[in-house]
């Protein structure tokens, strides 16, 4: 479901524990199949276990009654993110909610932690921990944050209330203690905001932020943002994400905004710069799951409270001293006001001039509708006027991943390339390698093979959306009609992960046209009114050990995808939903888990 902030729109959308592959730094900490978000400290999303055929559905648990809820109050969507299904033997992790959906306030709902376990073959429910966990914000704001529990040292890591979390017996669901970094004090401003992720020694890290006042998330800027490590032990550290980031703009500094609708076609003149405001305290982004590198190294994603074109990817020791920071948005050039902002950045896929220097834009040529003004520069944002950067939303659940080679994956939100974002690529000591024209609300996956690796991510080309602005006189939303050469399209994609411009080794694109909706009696009823297909709504694929691909569809269907781009097999579940993006995992008998309004599905033989 993608995002449309121009128009103000939303348009909806095991590895057994014994890995063997040392070089994604799993070891004998975790005897748990899927034990957290994208399987791994690394967040590769690939297992050593092969994944069963999806010849059936071997359980179906609803988990978000107030689906219904909040399809009627957005239009028919479903703009919520949720844990994925952490698979532990025979036992099985799911989120649950309660109360009643409000787009004022998401504290209206309750979660809570539930365990499952595979009985005679039936999926059975073992027990429900009632966590007090609430997250920041309103639909007003952004998409529903996710809560996301972890399994580490033979316990269950829950979110708490005012950046906490529960040590919860796996047995009989019981709390053990509740892990607090801030002493006894429990402040109703103060929020838990990430998966929790584990490494491969146990230590569990969880991201803390607090507010002013949760009412009009954006109408303060923020107090402060927290790292927390908590160790097998129960010792608790944490250091605020402004010593870990000492590169960024100071909450009063300015920042550099966007031109304003009334100056369209962007950008306004060739040596044009935006208006600045003030950028707010650079802190933790949400839902960003923190990753860890096999050397210990953790990796983090901030933002400005008032600018989402000013992020940051932070690398932390792991004593929690700061590593490195490097801008998402990219450096300004050498040289003097404004030439040096108007040469700086990373990205060369904006305005299309028509020459070379444009191969990598998806924009129509400039002075087409939907493209830049005439005498634009070849590559350059039209809504800055500078070459490309990372922009990082609230709205998002792309967390960092780590490659086998040590490098870090990050895929960030760009408005300008039909809001399709940017799949961004740094060295271990930050400098910056490359990046795909897709990123937006995507943790990819790493498939390891033949002596190095891929990239599996979701490609997904929207339409309905302009491509840059949101004013159809300019940028108009039939992205068929107007740019034949980038039409509508949604894919799976694989990607080498050489420099620059990453390259596609393969893609996948679903046929299916028609919505489909399984009714009371198990039946399926269903139109065809998709004629350009479906996006893909996993946030996070899980691929197997022989590098097959199981990803979701806002078709309501779970494929599985061969090396090479060939569909294997589908499954249809619940709903043709536009929906906030979900993940899938694998547990260690090669079962598929997966997800689709508000139904958690077990898929296999």
């Amino acid at each position: 479901m993608k995002f449309n902030t121009l128009s103000l729109r939303v348009f909806v959308c095991v590895m057994a524990f014994a890995i063997c592959n040392m070089t994604l730094g799993l070891a004998s900490a975790f005897g748990q199949a899927w034990p957290q978000w994208a399987h791994d400290p690394q967040h590769t999303g690939s297992t050593n276990v092969a994944g069963q055929r999806l010849n059936n559905i071997l359980a179906d648990i609803v988990y978000d009654p107030l689906v219904p809820q909040e399809q009627a109050l957005n239009g028919g969507d479903l703009l919520a993110h949720y844990q994925v299904p952490l698979v532990d033997g025979n036992d099985v992790y799911m989120e649950s909610k309660t109360g009643n959906y409000n787009k004022g306030t998401y504290s209206s709902q309750a979660w809570h932690q539930n365990k499952f376990s595979w009985v005679n073959g039936v999926l059975t429910k073992i027990w429900t921990f009632d966590s007090d966990w609430d997250p920041p914000g309103s639909q007003g704001d952004f998409w529903e944050p996710v809560y996301h529990a972890v399994l580490a040292n033979g316990f269950l890591y829950d979110p708490g209330q005012g950046g906490t979390i529960f040590k919860i017996n796996k047995a009989d669901g019981s709390v053990v203690t509740r892990l607090n970094p801030f002493g006894t004090m429990i402040d109703s401003n103060t929020f838990t905001v990430s998966p929790l992720s584990a490494d491969s020694a146990g230590n569990v890290y969880f991201n803390v932020l607090r507010l002013q006042s949760n009412s009009g998330f954006y109408s303060h800027d923020a107090v402060d943002s927290w790292l927390v490590k908590v160790s097998p032990n129960d010792t608790i550290q944490k250091v605020s994400y402004s010593v870990l980031v000492p590169d960024a703009p100071a909450a009063t500094d300015l920042c550099y905004s966007a031109f304003s609708g009334s100056q369209l076609p962007w950008p306004p003149a060739p040596d044009a710069v935006p208006p600045q405001s003030t950028c707010g305290l650079q802190r933790v982004a949400l839902n960003i799951a923190p990753a860890i590198a096999p050397d210990g190294t953790i990796y983090s994603i901030t933002r400005a409270q008032f600018f989402t074109r000013y992020g940051f990817l932070v690398a932390v020791n792991p004593n929690l001293t700061p590593k490195w920071d490097t801008s998402l948005r990219g450096p300004d050039a050498p040289g003097p006001f404004p030439q040096s902002y108007l040469n700086g950045g990373y990205f060369h896929d904006g305005c299309n001039d028509g020459t070379a220097a444009s191969s990598d834009s998806q924009l129509p040529a400039n002075g087409q509708p939907g493209g830049c003004r005439v005498g634009a520069r070849a590559g350059i944002g039209p809504d800055t006027n500078r070459y490309g950067g990372g922009r990082v939303l609230d709205d998002s659940s792309s967390t960092p991943i780590i490659a086998p080679d040590g490098s870090v994956f990050y895929g960030a939100w760009q408005g300008y390339d039909y809001l399709q974002g940017e799949l961004m690529h740094f060295s271990s000591t930050g400098q910056f390698i490359g990046y795909f024209g897709f990123g937006w609300d995507d943790t990819p996956a790493i498939y390891q093979h033949d002596g190095t690796y891929s990239v599996i991510t979701k490609n997904n080309h929207y339409s309905d959306t302009g491509s840059y602005c949101g004013v159809d006189a300019f940028c108009p939303p039939d992205r068929t009609a107007t740019n034949a050469a980038y039409p509508e399209e949604y894919f799976i994609t694989q990607l080498t992960p050489n420099a620059g411009y990453m390259h596609i080794e393969w893609t996948f694109k679903s046929t299916n046209t028609q919505s489909c909706t399984r009714l009371s009696n198990g039946s399926i009823s269903c139109v065809s009114d998709h004629p350009r297909g479906f996006e893909w709504c996993v946030n996070a694929p899980a691929v197997d050990s022989r590098g097959i691909v199981y990803a979701n569809s806002e078709d309501g269907n779970l494929y599985s995808i061969n090396q090479g781009g060939t569909q294997r097999q589908n499954i249809f579940q619940q709903l043709a939903l536009g929906a906030a993006y979900t993940p899938a995992s694998i547990g260690g008998d090669g079962r598929i888990y997966t997800q689709n309004a508000g139904h958690m599905f077990v898929v296999g033989r």
